[in-house]
């Protein structure tokens, strides 16, 4: 099946756009966190979303997960890997799964992790972003897991239960999942390092471990490597007032378009992404 669009995110932009589609009967698929944005709900208080008045952010994405709720909107929860185009729409990696699409819309948030170095260019040579595509390849051997949310542990577990040996790095707190054959360095990665492959990584406190292999289990995945063609500027995605990026049929709403980092504006800007859909959908019918 080949969907209409394909909305990557769930944030306050990624709702919007769902919306719309939803109520313009699009077929559609969006992929992102059940639980909708990490960022809004810790929100102390927001006193400038129209309707709200000193909302603190649970609020907020409670009033959101009730309209999820009562459009009957599907979240697919998954990490989108990488993104090809194909004859007249693209294909969505997202783990182990492939969705095809003739529109995208990217509300990935503001992308503040950068890849470590090596990252880019050993992927595919042992750096890996998805545990059920690539696990199988490490049976029985060492590889370093760096993960950003508790969500990712169960794929965490299960590389662990493949491995003989897992060096665990969490930049989260409460962390719940552990292995005998399992320690976390106390350290954080500087460096992914091999010669043909990855052999070992750079710690910040001088040590170097050797691994087979490191996985990047993230919330997202840097854009040079999920859309290499896609035109960015200091970190954000270039659009027009349409919201459309360099691409065609791919569009993009909310932080990751740059400043005001605000939830009014992802709102409105995912809603113009949506009607730029319809309006690109329209002229290809």
């Amino acid at each position: 099946m080949v969907y209409d669009s394909a909305i990557i995110g769930t944030g306050p932009a990624g709702l919007s756009a769902a919306l719309n589609l939803k109520i313009r009967d699009k077929n559609f698929i969006w992929i992102g966190s059940r639980s909708l944005s990490d960022k809004v709900s810790k929100a102390e208080c927001i006193s400038n979303y129209p309707g709200f008045t000193r909302a603190s952010g649970q609020e907020l994405i409670e009033a959101f997960q009730k309209q999820v709720q009562e459009m009957v909107l599907e979240i697919l929860e998954q990490m989108v890997n990488s993104i090809m185009p194909l004859s007249g729409h693209y294909a969505l990696m997202a783990g182990s799964a492939f969705y095809e699409a003739k529109t995208i819309i990217l509300t990935t948030g503001i992308l503040n992790r950068a890849q470590l170095p090596g990252e880019e260019e050993y992927l595919g040579k042992g750096v890996s972003y998805c545990a059920t595509c690539d696990g199988d390849l490490y049976r029985g051997k060492t590889i370093g897991i760096l993960c950003n949310n508790s969500r990712f542990e169960h794929e965490v577990k299960y590389l662990a239960d493949l491995a003989e040996r897992v060096y665990y790095f969490p930049s989260y707190r409460d962390v719940a999942v552990d292995a005998e054959n399992m320690e976390r360095p106390g350290s954080r990665i500087l460096e992914i390092t091999g010669e043909r492959r990855v052999n070992g990584l750079k710690l910040a406190d001088g040590r170097e471990l050797y691994v087979d292999g490191v996985f990047c289990l993230r919330d997202s995945v840097a854009l040079s490597s999920m859309l290499p063609k896609l035109e960015t500027a200091d970190g954000h995605i270039l659009v027009d007032r349409a919201m459309a990026t360099n691409l065609p049929g791919i569009y993009a709403a909310g932080d990751c378009t740059g400043r005001p980092y605000q939830y009014a504006k992802a709102v409105g800007e995912g809603n113009v992404a949506a009607h730029s859909v319809l309006e690109y959908l329209a002229g290809e019918a």
